[in-house]
């Protein structure tokens, strides 16, 4: 009789287990901190405006709701908690910001309305100028793939046949410090004198921002290859050329990195700056262009847009890393 009851009751204690475990997980998934702070800025919303402009509420709530549909679909979706703890995290910053912004500008009126808009009235903006930002980010990134991928095919293969001879490696070591030392924007004045466009002369300093790094990560890379992966390859009596790019290049791949990263860096940094001086298109240009007028909604619109451009190229960037290094992983 003992034995039936235990051989019924197993079952049960099994349901219930698995009944635990799932609420558990809903409530890990759920129930957090980033979506009181979601209330919470929905709420704030509601409050009276101390300006006397229009703040353009409805489009930071229709803002938030879209985040929040977001992240409670890929709360769903994403299955290591530790990737779902650094999403829910960035979000909880984002509504951390957006609440502290909204009571500092429309509720309060704390900061000056003319130099810090409301989050509503950026939202606005961004919406109005969608074709204008979008044409200034393929003007940018353009420039952007084309002075970056150009820096990279010469330096890789120029990097590894520099860094293949110790001889040559050692002098070309120093003599790219002291060139890439050389901020690449006190070129401009000699592009501008030099090539026919400002475009051209953007895709030559990012040239020159990528090229270095690059160079000098790939002939790092080389000359730091173990001795025995080399005398592995010699054994097997491979050719130059399959020697430099089939065991090589693969060895230096996590140095190379480090420059392209370095590169990729800068190059956002100067191609803003170079828009600044004289383009006509491009991010740069679009803040340079409306802070001139003291237009700082559209300003900021433009901050907010370089940064968002930024870290998701960025993102690829590490993407693609990280994919032809997983062989080390």
């Amino acid at each position: 009789m003992n034995i039936q009851t235990k051989t019924i009751a197993a079952p049960e204690i099994d349901i219930e287990k698995k009944s635990s475990k799932i609420r558990t997980e809903f409530f890990r998934r759920y129930f957090r901190v980033v979506h009181a702070l979601f209330a919470v800025l929905i709420l704030i919303q509601f409050l009276p405006d101390q300006l006397t402009t229009e703040t353009y509420s409805s489009y930071a709530i229709w803002f938030a709701v879209g985040v929040e549909v977001f992240t409670l679909v890929l709360s769903a979706l994403i299955k290591k908690p530790a990737s779902l703890n650094l999403f829910v995290d960035i979000v909880a910053f984002i509504y951390g910001l957006l609440i502290a912004w909204t009571l500092a500008t429309a509720k309060f009126n704390v900061l000056k309305a003319a130099l810090f808009p409301p989050p509503g009235k950026v939202l606005w903006q961004f919406i109005g100028d969608y074709d204008k930002i979008l044409t200034n980010i393929q003007s940018s990134i353009g420039i952007i793939l084309q002075g970056y991928l150009l820096a990279i095919v010469v330096a890789i293969p120029l990097g590894l046949f520099l860094g293949w001879s110790a001889r040559l490696g050692s002098a070309a070591t120093y003599i790219s410090k002291f060139l890439g030392a050389i901020p690449p924007i006190v070129y401009i004045p000699y592009g501008i004198a030099l090539l026919p466009t400002f475009r051209s002369v953007s895709v030559f300093v990012i040239f020159l921002a990528t090229f270095w790094p690059v160079l000098a990560g790939t002939m790092s890379g080389v000359m730091n290859v173990e001795k025995k992966t080399i005398d592995s390859a010699k054994v097997l009596n491979v050719g130059r050329f399959t020697m430099m790019f089939s065991v090589i290049l693969p060895a230096s791949l996590q140095q190379i990195f480090i420059g392209c990263n370095q590169g990729l860096t800068v190059s956002f940094v100067l191609l803003t700056s170079a828009e600044m001086i004289g383009a006509q298109s491009g991010l740069g240009y679009y803040i340079k262009n409306y802070s001139d007028f003291g237009d700082y909604t559209r300003t900021i619109v433009g901050l907010i847009v370089v940064g968002i451009v930024i870290v998701f190229i960025s993102f690829i960037f590490n993407r693609i890393q990280k994919f032809l290094l997983r062989w080390k992983q």
